[in-house]
């Protein structure tokens, strides 16, 4: 038996959702996936539950205030995508402020689209976390 127990990258995505359409960043300048569309997300750091993480993104991306009953978890993803990561994934209608791109440096487009008129440059993992999330379906395993 190994002494090395596994460990894995954890993310919270968040689905903002407002009339029938989603909240999407195109990444810029951060050497992973620039230029395609992805949603408000970060990992977690240790020591938080995943909705008290998906607040702290919240604010520290878009500059809104969340409050944890307002972040409903619609899905998991176990993900290879280099190495192994686990996916969490939120939908919030409500948050307090207005939204904002804080992170410039990493995001060059912030907006919402219609659900019928995403781009075609999203993360592929990411639109098809979007399309489990329409279908109801709430467990996926992608790149394997």
């Amino acid at each position: 038996m190994s002494e090395n127990r596994f460990t894995a990258p954890v993310t919270i995505h968040l689905f903002f959702i407002q009339d029938d359409s989603i909240l999407l960043l195109r990444r810029y300048n951060t050497g992973y996936e620039d230029g395609n569309y992805s949603v408000v997300a970060g990992h977690l750091d240790g020591g938080e539950t995943v909705k008290q993480a998906a607040v702290r993104e919240a604010k520290e991306e878009a500059g809104v205030q969340l409050k944890e009953e307002d972040v409903e978890m619609v899905g998991v993803m176990h993900r290879k995508a280099g190495d192994e990561r686990v996916d969490f994934f939120a939908v919030v209608r409500n948050w307090e402020g207005e939204i904002q791109n804080l992170e410039p440096h990493k995001c060059d487009d912030l907006r919402f689209f219609p659900f019928n008129e995403l781009p075609a440059n999203m993360i592929p993992y990411i639109l098809r976390a979007v399309n489990n999330y329409k279908e109801g379906r709430w467990f996926d395993s992608y790149g394997w």
